[in-house]
């Protein structure tokens, strides 16, 4: 939007700016994968249900990708700094309230006020960041920092959660949010400028209560099935979650201005892109939130120790965020497209022979293959699909690939974490509806101990397996659908 200022560098203010945005994203990131390695404490603390548990897990990553788009629409039509000082506000009370949660109740609602300030920050910062920088290149190189800020959040938030436990109690990880979110309010209105579109178009309310209601009644449905099998009120929650969801993409087809443009998916090359963003959050944060549980529930690792067996994979997933453009200028997109989704299915593949006694070395084996595979998605999936489409529907693209990643952040733990309870529930040795439940019971005889041990790991193999099948066939798609070379280019702009 600010092409016509090409000739302006971006000054000290703006890089100041760049480093002032950088604190929230890297909290609404961290923020979706900081609980695994708490849960266990949480847990054995407020006592959640089965489903509660998940929820307490995922709700945050739905609300965000729920609305994401909305306040997207939202900012250009009202300012966008404004929506980023009130979304930090939000996150920042939602913080605060979640680490004096007193029941699994609260901190669901607590959780989903964190995830409405989250989405309002993500859209805003980045339109924000392209104001400071007019300079196409040096534009590139902030968006980048953006990206491999986000994607480093999503890989540090269990090592941060591991450190902050191991020394306080598990509220901790959300009080961590409150000093960031105080820098931020008072830095962002010197340092930031007001953003708004000059035709922003209406948001359409029924269509952000549609998709957001059609997700939660399809993801209830499935939570529930898993831990406490069918029965009626969840396949009712079914029928009418996918009703809504049809009427949603039924109703984008006719709005002048969608919520998400459904016609960019005739574009096979923007296809893969928007199902590469999805799976390879589904994949990644199933694994993480599963692991989690593996090392310190079935291995009894302390959780400083697990903390640091995920600092290779994460360090992987970090740099391989950075040097991406670099290795997409010299190998082309298509051949790095298809490298993350064969990387991330071999990585998840290895956790095939992590057994109840030992398995670390497979964990951090795993996490490194897959960290490169998570790393090029992160970094490329968003350019690959604003590539793919004519530069007036760009923004829609952009949205689309961002959104992409937080339901699948949510749909991976949603859906395979559930996939984990059901075989737990049916192989499992019937004294607790998950692993977590059954360690904290009293008493527990040793043989009953090692069949739960041995009923999750078998939860914790089919998952991942299943994502690895996944990133495999979408890997053989890819192969087949993107042209060669297409867009090359564009990566180390």
């Amino acid at each position: 939007m600010n092409d016509v200022l090409v000739s302006r560098p971006a000054d000290r203010r703006a890089w100041f700016g760049l480093l002032v945005v950088l604190g929230p994203v890297l909290l609404v990131s961290m923020d979706g994968s900081v609980l695994f390695l708490a849960m266990p404490s949480i847990t054995s603390e407020l006592s959640p249900t089965a489903d509660q548990a998940l929820w307490i897990l995922d709700v945050y990553g739905f609300v965000v990708g729920s609305l994401l788009i909305a306040f997207g629409n939202i900012g250009d039509r009202y300012g966008r700094l404004r929506l980023l000082l009130v979304g930090a506000v939000l996150f920042g009370a939602g913080s605060a309230a979640a680490a004096f949660a007193p029941s699994p109740e609260l901190l669901v609602l607590f959780r989903a006020v964190m995830g409405l300030g989250g989405a309002t920050l993500l859209p805003s910062a980045l339109a924000v960041l392209s104001e400071l920088f007019a300079d196409p290149r040096q534009r590139a190189r902030a968006i980048g920092i953006f990206a491999a800020t986000f994607a480093a959040g999503f890989a540090i938030g269990p090592i941060v959660g591991g450190q902050l436990l191991s020394a306080f109690w598990w509220g901790s990880v959300f009080l961590i949010n409150i000093p960031v979110v105080v820098l931020f309010l008072v830095f962002a209105p010197f340092l930031l400028r007001e953003v708004r579109a000059t035709r922003p178009g209406r948001v359409d309310a029924l269509s952000v209560v549609l998709s957001a209601g059609g997700l939660l009644a399809v993801v209830y449905a499935v939570k529930h099935s898993a831990a406490y099998g069918i029965s009626a009120p969840p396949v009712i929650a079914a029928v009418v979650g996918a009703a809504l969801l049809w009427w949603f993409l039924r109703r984008q087809r006719d709005l002048e201005h969608p919520l998400v443009d459904v016609s960019l998916f005739r574009d096979r090359v923007f296809t893969i892109a928007a199902i590469t963003g999805l799976l390879s959050l589904v994949a990644w944060s199933a694994a993480a939130f599963l692991t989690a549980t593996y090392l310190q529930s079935v291995l009894e690792l302390p959780v400083l120790v697990a903390a640091l067996v995920a600092l290779p994979g994460a360090a992987v997933l970090t740099v391989t965020c950075v040097v991406t453009p670099g290795i997409v200028n010299r190998v082309g997109k298509r051949a790095a497209l298809i490298a993350c989704h064969f990387c991330m299915a071999g990585g998840l593949l290895l956790l095939l022979p992590a057994g109840t006694t030992a398995g670390a070395g497979w964990f951090v084996a795993s996490t490194v293959v897959a960290g490169v595979g998570y790393g090029i998605s992160f970094s490329l999936v968003a350019e690959t699909a604003v590539a793919a489409v004519p530069e007036e529907r760009a923004g829609s693209a952009a949205a689309i690939a961002e959104t992409s990643n937080e339901i699948g952040n949510a749909l991976g733990i949603a859906i395979l974490g559930s996939l984990a309870t059901l075989l737990f529930r049916l192989r499992g040795p019937e004294v607790a509806a998950t692993l977590n439940e059954t360690m904290q019971l009293p008493g527990l005889a040793s043989e009953v101990v090692e069949h739960a041990k041995n009923a999750f790991v078998t939860g914790l193999h089919v998952a991942t397996a299943t994502a690895g099948v996944l990133c495999a066939l979408l890997g053989v798609l890819a192969m087949r659908w993107v042209p060669q070379d297409r867009h090359v280019d564009v990566a180390g702009a």
